[in-house]
């Protein structure tokens, strides 16, 4: 068993594992136990009360949080070359079609979302061994498969992120970074879990919001009130 460390002891202790916390106080306690030497990720996870095996409970969607992710994300666009000089000047890092799409399939993917446009996701099919498993499949769903690429682009820049629940019910998602103000991670926070209640499925019964846990890259986990968004 691994021994604690002076830090990892001290951020324990200033948790009380009897409480549940409020969005507003676990965003400035996350802080405070934050022992991190970088720019740490605050992160959000939610226990459903929903079965993902089932297609009428699947719970998947998108959110723009208000005060961005702190992260630079990195953008490919795969568009034609019409639609080349929108993409650059909304801030995509990365535009093109053929060279980017054989890129891809020698097994690069050094980017965080790609946005591509209805006419282009046949020449994406073969790739779906590639990008599948890392989440990078472009999806009308999460909007990145549109023609108003300009709007795509600078919205993902923006802080627009797309999350799905778990195989066990459980959705994932960073919404800031420990260098954020206790406000801003609350107000992301918030957006999220207002956006999942949105998202309820009807066949979902009994109680949706299950847990909350705030925390960040490498702290303890912060128990939030899951009746916070209710």
């Amino acid at each position: 068993m691994a021994r604690l460390t002076k830090k990892r002891k001290e951020a324990l202790s200033k948790v009380d594992k009897n409480k549940l916390y409020s969005v507003e106080e676990a965003s400035s306690l996350v802080k405070e136990i934050t022992n991190a030497k970088f720019d740490a990720s605050v992160d959000l996870a939610v226990r459903l009360g929903v079965d993902p095996r089932k297609a009428n409970q699947m719970v998947r969607g998108v959110v723009t949080l208000p005060h961005g992710t702190g992260k630079d994300v990195k953008v490919l666009a795969l568009v034609t070359p019409d639609k080349e000089a929108e993409a650059k000047e909304a801030g995509a890092d990365f535009v093109g079609l053929d060279e980017y799409l054989t890129k891809i399939k020698g097994g690069w993917t050094d980017v965080d979302v790609i946005i591509t446009m209805p006419s282009v996701m046949g020449k994406l099919g073969p790739l779906g061994r590639v990008l599948g498993p890392r989440g990078l499949m472009p999806n009308p769903k999460t909007g990145t498969v549109t023609m108003d690429v300009a709007k795509a682009v600078s919205e993902v820049k923006a802080g627009k992120i797309d999350f799905k629940v778990d195989k066990t019910g459980i959705v994932h998602a960073a919404i800031g970074k420990s260098s954020f103000s206790a406000d801003k991670i609350a107000g992301n926070a918030n957006e999220l879990i207002q956006t999942l209640l949105k998202l309820k499925p009807t066949a979902a019964k009994g109680t949706y919001i299950k847990s909350i846990y705030m925390s960040s890259t490498m702290s303890p986990s912060i128990a939030l009130d899951p009746k916070v968004g209710s």
